[in-house]
This record gives structure tokens, C-alpha cells and sequence, in this order.
């Protein structure tokens, strides 16, 4: 086979085996993130969980401050109880609300990054777009000019993902502050 051939053939395998290869390799990169994502909406039921436990454990402790309202005197077990509850209940919702906030933050992430894998979709697409149209008969100026066309459009690509994805994640919907990752 003349060197032309080799060549072209060789790079048409190149570009299609980085293709496919890569396309299959995003696709589990997408799958994992989804489930992620589902994992992450799990933990927030359960969050409401905890909060729900936290509303169950004050009013189990109603009857003590009924009693004090009523200028009773609580035993000594009632008082320690509800003296150690605002400090327990105190931990609980400030897990919570970090906790919140992670999930926030996390799903910023999760988005960002199938933004990402989607580009590098889009990205692997092209080079394998472009390394279809490279023929065994291609010649040596061919294939460098297609990859020239292929070098351009993926330094285009790459470019709009960059700028697509530069923003800093922030906390949102809570009232507690801001907290900015990256």
C-alpha cells in the first residue's frame, strides 16, 4: 500500500477509535452523574426527615413548658431534658442547613459538569465527523488541511465551553448567607 494510504488510514482510525472510544467513556461519565443526582435528592428527603424528627422532639417536650407556663415545677429529669434540647436541637438544624446548602452547591456541580461531558460530546463528535471524511486515497496536503479544519473547529468548541462554564458556583435558595466554591 503507497504511503498516501497508510497515512490516511491510520489517521481515519485514530480519529474514530478517539471518538468512539471517548463517546462511550461520557456516556457512563453522564449515567454516574445522573444517579448523583438522584442520590442527592434522597438526602434531601431525608433532610425533611430530620426535620420532622426535630419538630416530633419539641413537641414531645411540650408538656415540660405547659408545666413551667403553667408555674409548675418540672422534676429535676424534665428540666435537664428540656435545658439539653435547645443545644440538640440547635446541632440538628445546623447540620441541616449545611447540608442544604452542599446539596445546592452539589447540584450547581452536577449541572456544570454535564454541560462539560456534554461538550466533550460535541467535542469527540466533530472529530469524528471530521475523520469520515478522510479516505485511504486521501493525500498528505488533504489530510493535513482537514486537520487543520479539525484543530480550528475544536479550538472553537473548546473556547464556547470554557466561556459557558467559567461562572463560580454560589449557594442559592437559603437565606443564611453566601458561600462561593472556585
Amino acid at each position: 500500500m503507497p504511503r498516501k494510504k497508510i497515512l490516511g488510514s491510520h489517521v481515519k482510525r485514530l480519529l474514530s477509535g478517539v471518538s468512539d472510544h471517548g463517546r462511550r467513556h461520557l456516556a457512563e461519565v453522564e449515567t454516574d452523574l445522573r444517579q448523583t443526582e438522584v442520590l442527592l435528592e434522597e438526602a434531601i428527603e431525608k433532610l425533611t426527615t430530620s426535620f420532622m424528627a426535630i419538630h416530633t422532639a419539641v413537641g414531645d417536650r411540650q408538656g415540660t413548658i405547659n408545666m413551667l407556663l403553667a408555674g409548675q415545677t418540672p422534676s429535676a429529669e424534665d428540666s435537664e431534658r428540656l435545658g439539653a434540647m435547645s443545644g440538640e436541637i440547635g446541632l440538628h438544624v445546623n447540620a441541616a442547613i449545611t447540608s442544604m446548602q452542599f446539596q445546592d452547591m452539589t447540584s450547581q456541580l452536577l449541572d456544570r459538569t454535564l454541560k462539560r461531558v456534554t461538550g466533550l460530546r460535541e467535542f469527540l463528535d466533530t472529530v469524528g465527523a471530521h475523520g469520515e471524511h478522510i479516505l485511504p486515497e486521501s493525500g498528505s496536503e488533504e489530510i493535513v488541511d482537514l486537520l487543520g479544519k479539525v484543530s480550528m473547529a475544536l479550538a472553537i468548541q473548546s473556547l464556547e465551553l470554557r466561556s459557558a462554564l467559567r461562572k463560580a458556583v454560589n449557594q442559592q435558595h437559603l437565606e443564611s448567607g453566601d458561600i462561593e466554591l472556585f
